[in-house]
């Protein structure tokens, strides 16, 4: 039993061992399988972890405690430029520094590289450093530290993002300098975008700058606008050049109008493609308008130098005046010559029912602004008419248009007069601002000039055909009206009766009761003969204490003219008080008839003045008809003839010379030769005593001719002298003028004295030229073709075309002296003179002032610009020995 039961237990033992190996066998095989899982596992959360790594764009490295490489990545190398294979585990961080050197990717030397990582590593905390590295690459290494006392570092190539945020910077640094910059600044694109703007343009359009950046100026402006700057751009990038400085017009948000100066210039890239524009604009409307007033001054100016109609000069004013402020109406009122009513002279905007209702309105103390203006002779500002009691009156005609405020100055003549009204109308409550206030009074000088000019043109006119003492026709208008009789008498078969009346002793009343009782006389007397007379009939004054009748269509009968010309004697016979006197005043009278006594206006002058010296010689007091046995020579004339032909032949005349001054150098330049006349008993004459009659007789012609010949003379003499080559000026009459042979008397006075015709300078007046401009310009070339200068002199005084003036071949004018003599002080005459200077720099002519006898006169003509002076502030007329004295002193003094 044993064997068995031993052989039973060897079995079941060795079953139980089968069991367990196979047990053991299944679970060695699982469990490696599922280290096998587990491995492949981890090494694909490794490759998985490893490729992460690899296709981040930092570097990555990791260090142990001893400094060891446990992993990086495949941008770690990239970064610095290394072997890949070199950077395996455990290389140490010194064998990498190598590396780096080796490559020229260390920012600083291996050991202070060794030393700063160690600093790092020793802190707690993670660290963040930028490395410049040699090649100009930027990178920025955030280092942390690990609990085990290793690391782990990120490297990140930053040099595209430092650029761009410096770009960055330096776009804000840009952005905040083109906005402290007062003009428009911007980029655009080729489309027209923009895409730099600075604040001043972002401003004046509505807008912040950000919003500005992809607008397009048809976004800004009206469609035409836009559409012709788009144009323009466009046409400019095509071209490829740039548009400097060229003038625009806008109107920003606020709908201000402005001018621009604008510059724009092509952007080019690399390869020197546009791809843009770059502009630059400056607000030039102040400057604009500046240069607006300054020409619409001159041009105003010119249209009074013209004789322009006073309307049109006026119109013009008020609309220069509009243009250079907003919402602002001018308007001029003229004083009427009663004195009283102020008449419409211009208001081009203002609205014409209201300039209708306000024509005529008389002036006062409540007549609105302008009547009350008129009234005070002072300004008077109304800034709401609608409750100011000066419009109580007035109020319901201005309302309807809308006018709110209103501000009116008088025009005032040089001498204080007003002439007129301007005012300003506004649609707002306000007061003027000092830029308008100053218009204003800009404005109100020209129309003074202009208004006085006008007077003074109506004045001359009237003076041109009537005598100033009395009003009556004088000479010129005689002419036509006796020429009118006679052909009415033609043409009807009836008389004209000429009266030629001389006042008896008239001159013994101015010199015992002086010139005013004359004055007083010689009025009463006039009146008197027009109540004889019929409306048709004309009474003219020739001058003095001389008149002229004409009875116009009557019948041939001498009793019935005798009758007439009694009628006027006892008139003129009556009784007249002239102050404390009462005096009886008699008058000679001779008659001549038409056609008995002369078939033409001259004939029966000279017979009717024939009879009168006849009614003298036979006592006064009396009426003489022409008979042909009067007709003689007038006693008077012919001595004073005589007396002019024997100081020709008898060398009484000579010559003074008053030197003419550089005003910017100071030296003299020339000389103007003045005749004086040597009487031998009444001692020296000033030529404004004898040259009047001397033009009348024709007997100016041959003393003209003396001086020409003299001034060359002595001209030549100075210069031969050794003295510094001048021209000398001399002064040509009406009459010479006239005289064909002129041309001929020149090249004389030149050729007998050897004189250079370049250093003659001959003067004719203004008002000479327009007599017949045509024979003038004529006259002139001929003179300027042998060398001879032309100058104007007096100019301002006569009433020259500018048309023709810029034809004249002259080199200077003269300035008269009635508009130098009050020039500190008068604000006519300064503006005259200036107005004349400006006008002949612009005709490129030089200008002088004549008559200049103080500091202040010489300040305001060098402030001007003007080019030279002549008067007793330097020197007054001299001889010829002290010229020169004087010129050696003045070239002396400019040669220290």
């Amino acid at each position: 039993m044993a064997p068995k039961s031993s052989k039973r237990t060897a079995e079941a033992a060795d079953q139980a061992l089968t069991v367990l190996s196979k047990l053991a066998v299944v679970s060695y095989e699982n469990l490696v399988s599922e280290l096998r899982a587990a491995n492949a596992a981890l090494e694909a959360q490794s490759w998985r972890f490893e490729t992460a790594l690899d296709n981040i764009s930092q570097g990555i490295c990791f260090f142990d405690v001893d400094e060891r490489l446990i992993l990086c990545n495949g941008r770690y190398a990239e970064i610095y430029r290394l072997p890949p294979e070199k950077l395996h585990a455990g290389v140490m961080l010194s064998e990498i520094v190598k590396l780096k050197l080796a490559a020229e990717t260390l920012s600083r030397t291996g050991e202070a590289y060794l030393a700063f990582a160690r600093s790092i590593n020793a802190g707690s905390g993670s660290t963040t450093w930028t490395a410049e590295l040699k090649d100009g690459r930027t990178i920025q290494v955030c280092h942390q530290p690990m609990p085990d006392g290793g690391w782990v570092a990120t490297h990140e190539d930053i040099t595209e993002l430092a650029t761009s945020r410096l770009v960055a910077n330096e776009r804000v640094s840009l952005q905040a300098l083109i906005d402290w910059v007062p003009d428009y600044l911007w980029v655009k694109d080729t489309e027209s975008r923009f895409v730099v703007v600075n604040r001043a343009l972002a401003a004046d359009s509505g807008r912040r700058t950000g919003e500005m950046i992809g607008l397009t100026d048809f976004d800004l402006h009206a469609p035409e606008l836009a559409r012709q700057f788009r144009a323009c751009e466009q046409d400019l990038l095509r071209r490829g050049q740039p548009m400097v400085d060229e003038e625009e017009f806008i109107v920003d948000a606020s709908g201000t109008g402005k001018w621009l100066s604008s510059t724009k210039v092509p952007l080019r890239n690399a390869l020197n493609e546009i791809f843009g524009l770059v502009g630059i604009a400056r607000d030039i409307t102040q400057r604009k308008q500046a240069d607006d007033l300054r020409n619409g001054q001159a041009q105003i100016l010119e249209m009074i130098a013209a004789s322009a109609p006073l309307e049109d000069v006026l119109d013009r004013l008020v609309r220069l005046i509009e243009s250079q402020l907003n919402g602002i109406f001018g308007s001029v009122l003229l004083l009427d010559k009663d004195g009283s009513h102020l008449r419409h002279g211009a208001a081009p905007s203002l609205a014409k029912d209201y300039t209708s209702a306000i024509d005529g309105v008389q002036i006062g103390p409540k007549a609105g602004s302008c009547g009350t203006a008129a009234f005070r002779r002072e300004p008077v500002i109304v800034a709401d008419l609608m409750i100011d009691p000066l419009w109580d009156d007035y109020r319901g005609i201005a309302e309807p248009y809308g006018y709110r405020s209103c501000w009116s100055t008088p025009i005032l003549s040089h001498t204080g007069a007003v002439l007129g009204v301007f005012a300003m109308y506004s649609t707002t409550v306000r007061e003027p601002v000092e830029a308008e206030i100053s218009l204003i009074d800009f404005t109100t000088r020209i129309a003074g000039i202009a208004i006085e000019r006008k007077l003074a043109e109506d004045r001359i006119h009237f003076m041109a055909n009537h005598d100033t003492l009395t009003g009556l026709p004088n000479r010129a208008l005689l002419a036509d009206r006796l020429s009118q009789a006679i052909l009415y008498a033609q043409r009807y078969h009836r008389w004209v009766s000429v009266v030629f009346i001389d006042v008896d002793n008239f001159k013994l009343v101015n010199d015992t009761l002086g010139h005013n009782a004359g004055d007083v006389l010689l009025k009463t007397v006039a009146g008197r003969m027009v109540e004889c007379v019929r409306a048709t009939d004309t009474v003219v004054r020739l001058g003095g204490d001389e008149f002229v009748v004409v009875l116009f269509d009557q019948d041939p009968d001498a009793d019935l003219v005798a009758a007439t010309v009694q009628k006027i004697r006892a008139a003129i016979a009556e009784p007249v008080q002239l102050g404390e006197h009462h005096l009886r005043t008699t008058a000679s009278m001779g008659v001549a008839n038409y056609p008995t006594d002369g078939a033409n206006a001259d004939a029966l002058l000279a017979n009717a003045d024939v009879a009168m010296y006849r009614a003298k010689e036979l006592g006064r007091d009396n009426f003489q008809f022409y008979a042909p046995e009067f007709n003689a020579t007038s006693h008077e004339k012919f001595l004073l003839q005589e007396e002019l032909r024997n100081a020709l032949l008898r060398a009484e005349f000579t010559l003074l010379y008053q030197p003419q001054v550089d005003l910017r150098s100071g030296r003299v330049f020339a000389v103007e030769a003045l005749i004086r006349w040597q009487h031998p008993t009444l001692g020296l004459i000033s030529p404004m005593k004898f040259i009047p009659m001397a033009e009348e007789t024709g007997l100016i012609v041959p003393i003209g001719d003396w001086v020409l010949h003299e001034a060359c003379r002595q001209n030549k003499a100075w210069q031969d002298a050794g003295l510094q080559p001048m021209v000398i000026c001399v002064n040509v009459s009406a009459r010479q003028f006239k005289e064909s042979n002129l041309i001929n008397r020149v090249v004389a006075a030149l050729e007998d004295s050897g004189l250079e015709p370049k250093y003659l300078e001959l003067e004719v007046t203004e008002s000479l030229i327009m007599q017949n401009t045509e024979m003038a310009v004529a006259t002139m070339n001929a003179l300027q073709s042998l060398g001879v200068q032309i100058s104007i002199d007096d100019f301002g005084t006569g009433y020259s075309s500018l048309s023709a003036l810029k034809t004249f071949p002259v080199a200077r004018l003269k300035i008269d002296k009635s508009f130098i003599n009050d020039l500190a002080s008068d604000a006519n005459d300064q503006a005259v003179t200036s107005a004349v200077i400006s006008l002949g720099q612009k005709l490129n002519l030089r200008v002088i002032a004549e008559g200049v006898e103080t500091d202040e006169q010489i300040a305001f003509l060098r402030n001007n610009n003007c080019d030279e002076m002549q008067g007793y502030h330097f020197s007054k007329p001299v001889s010829a020995a002290e010229i020169v004295h004087l010129l050696n002193e003045n070239h002396a003094s400019h040669e220290l």
